[in-house]
């Protein structure tokens, strides 16, 4: 019994969503417009000011698919109507991060600076405080989208447990290790 694709999903006042008769479903909201196909076995329909996801059997494959393009389609509604965003923290000695329109460009203790070119998509701002560990700030109306580029971001350095160095979340905790300790004589 999938709960999650059976509740149905509320479309707050601003957003209207579209079901074509191929299965893709369109929702427009005060930030943009998304779009999604789904899969012809799911049933979309908009119910007053609900959307209702169906399944058409009990089948195993049929409950997976039940709830994620259940929850794919609330994503959606959100998106549009609050967006989404996401902190990253640079932690480290000189490490820096700027930005030029959609290029970031980050300073992570290689030799070399890193040029990321970003979707337009994505608004990023770049800040650092004196002080304090720079900030990049990602905001979208895309929940997949900004998680794939958050992740990159933190993949060109990842946070290592011995001193707690590299680009990690905002307020994520992170796990650290006791270094080694001098040998007895």
């Amino acid at each position: 019994m999938s709960r999650i694709g059976k509740k149905p999903i509320n479309i707050p006042g601003g957003v209207t969503v579209d079901v074509t008769a191929h299965g893709t479903v369109t929702v427009k909201g005060p930030k943009g417009t998304l779009v999604q196909d789904v899969n012809p076995d799911i049933t979309v329909k908009v119910e007053g000011n609900e959307v209702v996801v169906t399944r058409p059997t009990d089948s195993k494959r049929h409950k997976s698919i039940h709830g994620l393009y259940r929850s794919l389609i609330n994503n959606m509604v959100i998106g549009v109507s609050e967006g989404y965003k996401k902190d990253l923290e640079l932690v480290g000695v000189g490490y820096k991060a700027s930005n030029q329109g959609q290029i970031l460009e980050l300073n992570l203790g290689y030799s070399h600076n890193i040029f990321m070119m970003l979707p337009d998509e994505v608004a990023i701002k770049a800040e650092t405080a004196k002080g304090k560990n720079p900030i990049i700030t990602l905001e979208s109306i895309d929940k997949e989208l900004i998680g794939q580029v958050a992740a990159k971001i933190r993949s060109l350095r990842k946070v290592e447990p011995y001193k707690g160095k590299g680009v990690r979340f905002v307020g994520e905790q992170v796990r650290r290790k006791a270094g080694k300790t001098a040998a007895k004589k």
